[in-house]
């Protein structure tokens, strides 16, 4: 057979990259078929064609490279996806548990090296800050299935980056030691460029992305510049003495705000990072693990068992005693414990840092026999960390199955339908419909383009398909199917209502025309037309800015709405936009309406910032006019002429919008009715024009008479 040695390691660039990707395909496969979690078999890969393995690669600088970036992206991710509120609410729960999750390993194994290893005070004190804290290695794994903003996993996120912050605090102190020493100048320097990192992130960062966002739609650019104020906070912090993963975890948590999870931007961030960097971390991370070291003799196994034993079983105990101190299931504990009981690179580079500090008397504080157990330690945490993670996962999703089924067939009917004409707000109209969808429905958007019948018809259905196709294309970027039609219709009214009946719609959102002088057509040429043919819900809407950048949601409710039969569908979709936006929602309505909402709000969307503003009488609604700012979306709940909720008073909203609320974001809402109207329209019936009441008739006569 001829010797293909000297093929060996691979260095060409292509075949290396070639190589990882067949074991990003691969390695899911068949793990998947062995019912293993992908990530043992992405770490276990890395073992098998590192160095120390076939030595099919070396591990170059794309590794280091790209292992970085992946280290980075799991912080960025958990900091991204971190369910905020929950934070805030549980957290002293979270400093509690961090503590626990740190001092609980850390103790256990510093006892350890001190009497089993006999190692210096230095050297214990350093693997036990490794072992207090932990990677979200298997975070990927609560990812998949969709329980980033379970109680549990918000513990865990927020207690591992507690945890790792004290042990880069102990690092610093231990490297201080060793430079200039830790006297009381070391740790005011050392807090004062902490603080300032601190404020300089959370007070500029916020600032930039509300500019860029509201300026910048390009997909490429808002990817670009999400990894930009990532990497830029990474190296700050590494600059002063803190890891940058650290950086790329408060960076996550400054951004969480303006990036919705069920964005097309956070899809985009989770694709390429779960595509790539991240699985290129983990094998980067196998390629260090030499199993050969287990033979060696029995002083490298005493080192592996007492990290692996003692610093496992103290992530196990703060666990289950923060588990059943909060009287959580026994699966939460699960759930806690296997995502901070991993360990990765971190605790590698925190060793490296070790090895290149000699001591006075000669050697250095961390030897080859320290680095070995770290990373046989590594791999055993590794498994068993995404084994205890993924059983904690099922449990959860198993448990909380039933919920999910009645959530499914609860006569949920929705089917929204996105009538669209140009190009610059179907986006809008298109991001609005994806924050207020429920996503366990999991079902589509229907797009609809109504072209009219004239001699320019083919030219403007050429349009709409494509404008139906760059819809279709942005909602596939965000995983939501769209079905789409362009209609050819003689009354474009006739032409969405004939649609909305044939695709069985349950709502529209549709854009409204802008008017910057008080118009007597104020509803444009169809709409009131479309509003009173059809007694479903329909949304107007008119966007000044990107919906990700709104920090507050400002909703006018008229008496009696609660009477009304789709009271409670438009206040459902509020408060999942007002949800997936993370912003503040404030009713304006009577107590009694108040209360109702309030009741649904808690029991339907408990982790919603709601609040609540009397508003006696609909005549104050142009005072609301002073409280609207330029990132607040106006929401106008308004009824059709005859309803429960209806009032001559509503008679005035176009002018009072007109002329109070001009250049502000707004939406209104025209909900619901009982019953079906009188289905005399025809392809043929002239265009409607708008209704003028006899009160507006008289109101005009008279000001006409007082204006002569």
């Amino acid at each position: 057979m001829p010797d293909i040695s000297h093929c060996f390691p691979i260095t060409d660039p292509t075949l290396i990259f070639f190589v990882v990707l067949c074991i990003i395909l691969f390695a899911p496969i068949i793990m998947g078929k062995l019912r293993i979690p992908h990530i043992i078999g992405m770490v276990l890969a890395g073992v098998l064609i590192g160095h120390y393995g076939l030595n099919i690669l070396e591990r170059d600088s794309s590794f280091e490279l790209f292992g970085k970036v992946g280290l980075y992206y799991i912080m960025f991710l958990a900091g991204l996806e971190i369910d905020m509120q929950g934070l805030k609410a549980n957290g002293w729960r979270v400093i509690v548990f961090g503590l626990l999750t740190f001092f609980v390993p850390f103790l256990l194994v510093f006892a350890a090296c001190m009497t089993v290893l006999h190692y210096s005070a230095l050297s214990s004190l350093l693997l036990g800050s490794i072992l207090g804290s932990n990677t979200l290695i298997a975070y990927p794994i609560v990812c998949k299935y969709g329980l980033q903003k379970h109680v549990s996993v918000t513990l865990c996120v927020g207690a591992s980056m507690i945890s790792l912050t004290i042990a880069l605090v102990v690092l610093a102190a231990i490297v201080g030691t060793f430079n200039e020493g830790t006297g009381i100048g070391f740790w005011v320097v050392f807090i004062l460029k902490f603080v300032l990192f601190f404020l300089f992130s959370v007070f500029l960062i916020p600032r930039l992305t509300r500019w860029f966002l509201r300026r910048y739609s390009d997909a490429v650019m808002q990817y670009i510049f999400v990894m930009a104020v990532m990497f830029l906070s990474a190296a700050v912090s590494s600059m002063i003495g803190i890891e940058g993963v650290f950086g790329a975890f408060l960076s996550g948590l400054i951004l969480n705000r303006y990036i919705p999870h069920v964005s097309p931007l956070m899809n985009r961030i989770e694709f390429i990072g779960n595509a790539l960097f991240i699985p290129y971390f983990l094998i980067g991370v196998g390629m260090l693990i030499n199993m050969r070291v287990l033979f060696m003799g029995w002083h490298t196994l005493l080192i592996v068992f007492c990290l692996v034993v003692f610093g496992t079983l103290g992530k196990a105990i703060a666990a289950y005693i923060m588990q059943f101190s909060l009287r959580y299931p026994l699966y939460s504990g699960n759930m806690m414990f296997g995502l901070t009981a991993a360990h990765a690179a971190g605790s590698i580079a925190i060793v490296m840092v070790g090895i290149k500090l000699e001591l006075p008397e000669g050697g250095y504080l961390m030897n080859d026999d320290m680095l070995n157990g770290v990373v046989m330690m590594i791999l055993f945490t590794c498994v068993i960390g995404s084994l205890v993670t993924e059983q904690a996962s099922r449990s959860i999703v198993l448990t909380n199955g039933t919920q999910t089924g009645q959530a499914k067939d609860d006569g949920d009917d929705e089917k929204i339908l996105l009538p669209v004409k140009y190009p610059e707000t179907a986006e809008k109209l298109l991001n609005m419909a994806m924050m207020m969808r429920n996503q366990k429905l999991n079902r589509g958007l229907i797009g609809l383009n109504v072209v009219f019948d004239d001699e320019n018809r083919l030219a403007m259905q050429d349009k709409g398909k494509q404008l139906l196709e760059n819809l279709a294309q942005a909602a596939s970027a965000a995983d939501v199917r769209m079905q789409s039609q362009v209609r050819i219709a003689t009354n474009i009214a006739n032409g969405i209502k004939h649609a909305f009946k044939e695709f069985n719609a349950s709502e529209i959102i549709m854009g409204m025309h802008i008017h910057h002088e008080i118009s007597k057509k104020f509803w444009g040429e169809f709409i009131q037309s479309l509003f009173n043919g059809l007694n479903r819900q329909i949304m107007l809407v008119r966007c000044e800015q990107p919906l990700n950048t709104l920090r507050r949601i400002q909703v006018a409710v008229p008496s009696r709405a609660e009477f009304e039969p789709g009271f409670y569908r438009w206040l459902e979709r509020l408060s999942r936009m007002a949800e997936n936006l993370e912003c503040k929602i404030e009713f304006h309505a009577k107590p009694e309406t108040l209360t109702l909402i309030s009741d649904y709000i808690q029991n339907k969307h408990a982790n919603v910032r709601a609040e609540y503003t009397v508003m006696n009488h609909w005549n104050e609604l142009p005072k609301l006019a002073s409280t609207i700012k330029e990132d607040h979306l106006f929401v106008v709940v308004t009824a059709r002429k005859g309803t429960v909720s209806y009032k001559v008073a509503q008679e005035r909203l176009p002018e009072e919008l007109t002329r109070f609320f001009s250049g502000k974001s707004l939406m209104i809402v025209f909900p619901d009715q009982y019953g079906e109207p009188q289905d005399a329209m025809t392809f043929a019936e002239p265009q409607h024009h708008e209704q003028r009441s006899a009160y507006n008739l008289l109101l005009d006569w008279f000001r006409k008479k007082l204006g002569k």
